[in-house]
């Protein structure tokens, strides 16, 4: 599988395939918006790009990196909150790495090339708002692509129709 992703990210610097996807509850209902490319490859760009929707509500974003893991980012004022779906794309791509640096989990990427992909970080990043760090479990544990379990995600927790609006319109 990482030879996959090496073949998939390519050269250095080259942004990944996927998408990300801001979102946003407030005053009861739920907002989705693309995020721009960077984020995709840049922690500080996704946080910075969140931080500046200034809502009084809940604000994440979910960004699916070539269909091969995907990242939470939540923005609050203690410090941002994050989910990562697999650690051993560390090994691969910058986002995941600058992540796991992030959460500060002590890993040597070395050690990540005998491992089975394993989540780190907050797994009840988004408990607060729908959805349940068992939800979230049963949703890492079936085998399904990124953009599969993005799309559960958003249906549990019930802005489905506007996560696949906004994927609808990028994919155009």
């Amino acid at each position: 599988m990482g030879a996959q992703r090496s073949q998939a990210q390519g050269k250095a610097g080259d942004l990944p395939e996927g998408f990300g996807v801001a979102v946003v509850r407030e005053d009861g209902k739920w907002r989705c918006s693309p995020m721009g490319r960077g984020a995709l490859s840049s922690l500080t760009s996704a946080e910075t790009e969140l931080r500046e929707l200034r809502s009084a509500g809940a604000v994440f974003g979910l960004l699916d990196v070539d269909d091969e893991f995907f990242v939470i980012v939540r923005p609050a004022p203690s410090g941002t909150r994050l989910f990562l779906s697999d650690a051993t794309a560390a090994l691969d791509y910058d986002i995941a790495q600058q992540v796991l640096e992030k959460l500060d989990a002590s890993m040597d990427l070395d050690d990540l090339e005998d491992e089975d992909p394993f989540e780190e970080g907050d797994l009840g990043v988004l408990s607060d708002i729908g959805l349940s760090e068992g939800v979230l479990s049963i949703i890492l544990d079936d085998d399904e692509y990124a953009d599969e379990q993005l799309s559960r995600i958003a249906q549990e927790m019930g802005f489905g129709d506007e996560l696949s609006a906004v994927l609808d319109k990028i994919s155009k």
